[in-house]
């Protein structure tokens, strides 16, 4: 009698398989958006208390944040908010049933981030063209 043979079970599938597609990209950039608007949220409370705490300490919020890295961040901030508030639009479509064939789900992963980048430079156009009120 002959002892049965183990067969090694296979691995499951993993990012190293896939071929990374946009949709795939787009879902992981999604989560990591949620993510930096959680601790960005952060960047807000901290521009808040010190608009309340004073004018030195909102006077020193506002210098960080108007420094090169300041306005880096907060235009990331700006587009992770951007590329979270569209993604979650096109989720509310997909709930109402609609956009599920892959040419509109691939047509979707193109417009959240294409509309995400296109708001977020308008945004900061405006705001660094329109400069200081005096």
């Amino acid at each position: 009698m002959t002892e049965p043979t183990v067969r090694e079970r296979p691995l499951s599938p993993h990012l190293q398989i896939y071929r990374p597609m946009l949709t795939m990209v787009m879902s992981i950039t999604n989560r990591i958006t949620g993510g930096a608007l959680y601790f960005g949220m952060a960047l807000f409370v901290l521009w808040l208390a010190a608009a309340a705490s004073g004018p030195n300490a909102f006077a020193t919020v506002q210098a960080v944040y108007g420094s090169w890295l300041g306005l880096l961040i907060l235009i990331g901030f700006t587009w992770a908010l951007m590329l979270h508030t569209l993604a979650g639009i096109r989720h509310l479509i997909w709930d109402m049933g609609l956009g599920l064939d892959l040419k509109s789900i691939e047509w979707g992963a193109v417009a959240v981030l294409t509309g995400s980048i296109v708001l977020t430079l308008a945004l900061w156009l405006y705001v660094l063209l329109r400069g200081a009120p005096t």
